[in-house]
């Protein structure tokens, strides 16, 4: 009896632990956070600038030097072929830190040179739109757009679709689940009609 007991004890203790683990689990496999809770870090100047990326087509002119000034888009290697300097990385940098590298390498062909570097047509951005849409997949929306656009761009809400539950789904620089209803994207409530895109982050329609 007492052995059998102790049998019965340790089985109602381990089903009380399985009890209180369940929750915890499903909690964090749907946990999200509300746009108008989200605190993004705070960015100095030079971070929140336009960072520079493969497909944009750069317009480079240097100071009194035509024939070393271009036009040229951003190779799938992140990379731009200029006179004297070949192969000189691009993507991943700001235009006004592109233009101060640029100088640097040009003071070995021209006295004290100026460059300017402006980005002529960004590359579009890609976003992944899941779920409840019209015409869900990979679509293409102009940098710096919003959730509605990109909703706008996959056909809208299909008639199964929850209102209340859009999310954003980022995974840089933690994974993050962001949540939107369809009246504050519509109706410029709060902070979601100014939430912005980012490359890799998912939509997803519930």
């Amino acid at each position: 009896m007492d052995r059998q007991h102790w049998r019965w004890r340790i089985a109602l203790g381990l089903f009380g632990f399985l009890v209180e683990l369940l929750p915890a689990c499903a909690s964090s496999q749907g946990s999200y956070i509300w746009v108008d809770e989200l605190k993004e870090p705070d960015r100095s100047p030079a971070q929140a600038e336009y960072l520079i990326g493969v497909g944009d087509l750069l317009n480079i002119q240097v100071w009194d030097q035509e024939k070393i000034s271009a036009r040229m888009r951003v190779r799938s290697d992140g990379r731009i072929s200029l006179p004297f300097l070949n192969d000189v990385e691009a993507a991943g940098k700001t235009p006004v830190r592109l233009s101060q590298e640029l100088e640097g390498g040009f003071k070995s062909v021209v006295i004290n040179p100026k460059v300017t570097v402006v980005v002529e047509e960004p590359r579009p951005l890609s976003v992944s739109i899941l779920g409840e849409v019209g015409k869900p997949g990979l679509h293409t929306v102009d940098p710096g757009a919003g959730v509605a656009q990109a909703l706008a761009a996959a056909g809208g809400l299909n008639v199964f679709a929850h209102k209340d539950r859009i999310f954003v789904v980022r995974s840089v620089p933690q994974p993050t689940r962001v949540r939107f209803t369809y009246e504050a994207l519509t109706r410029t409530l709060g902070q979601a009609p100014f939430f912005q895109l980012r490359t890799g982050d998912v939509i997803v329609v519930e």
